[in-house]
């Protein structure tokens, strides 16, 4: 049923690490490019937290056609709160890729595991709003809330005494 809480048995959440395993070789392609190349050299001119809300925005807009596909489950959602969301992830993917020292397949975990867990919990309005409104369901105004309260904590990070903060071409701490 549509709308409603899925049913977690033993036999659903024994998928979780197959689905998580078979999607993240999809994920490589697009963290190869946002994080392997494009955040370190935005880093080095802007910083990783400035380069990370860039890239975040960067993001968000190349995946704005798949709300003008009728069968995408983005279809006429609220693309300001996706965005919004989505800049918030960026913040702690760039937390993750500096911490581990740039590890991609880290990011590559967690861009699958996101990708695969948001539609455990139905978040789309029954009635989209349309692409560009900000009606969203509560689910999605609380998982924006919690993303930016973790952004902000991985912002405030950034720079910090004893942080790994690695520059394009440095060897990381």
């Amino acid at each position: 049923m549509s709308g409603t809480w899925p049913r977690f048995d033993v036999g659903s959440l024994a998928l979780v690490p197959f689905a998580i395993a078979v999607s993240t070789p999809f994920q490589a392609g697009e963290e190869i490019g946002w994080r392997g190349y494009a955040l370190p050299r935005l880093a080095t001119r802007f910083g990783f937290a400035r380069a990370s809300l860039l890239l975040g925005l960067v993001w968000a807009f190349w995946h704005l056609p798949q709300f003008y596909i009728a069968d995408a489950d983005t279809f006429h959602q609220s693309f300001p709160v996706w965005a919004a969301q989505v800049i918030a992830m960026s913040v702690a993917f760039a937390w993750l890729y500096v911490r581990t020292g740039g590890s991609l397949l880290l990011v590559m975990l967690l861009h699958a595991s996101i990708n695969n867990a948001k539609d455990i919990v139905p978040s789309g309005a029954a009635m989209p709003p349309g692409v560009f409104s900000v009606h969203a369901s509560a689910v999605s105004w609380s998982a924006l809330a919690v993303l930016w309260f973790c952004a902000g904590y991985f912002l405030t990070q950034f720079g910090s005494p004893g942080f790994p903060e690695r520059r394009a071409g440095q060897q990381p701490a």
